[in-house]
């Protein structure tokens, strides 16, 4: 997880390439990284409103 919170850090702007199964989550939407948690997903809270968590390869 250090590694993860080291790349990732709180603020830190990402842009969405894929998340399967969120139709209202589409490729190029950008969001702000909250936190990394315990299991090393990547809280985000993303441009269109939503709060939802990025979960490294699953979700790109």
């Amino acid at each position: 997880m250090a590694r993860l919170r080291e790349q990732y850090p709180a603020g830190t702007r990402i842009c969405l390439d894929s998340m399967d199964g969120e139709a209202d989550m589409p490729q190029g939407l950008e969001g702000t990284v909250q936190y990394v948690d315990d299991a090393g997903q990547l809280g985000i809270s993303w441009d269109n409103g939503r709060s939802l968590s990025l979960i490294p390869g699953v979700d790109s």
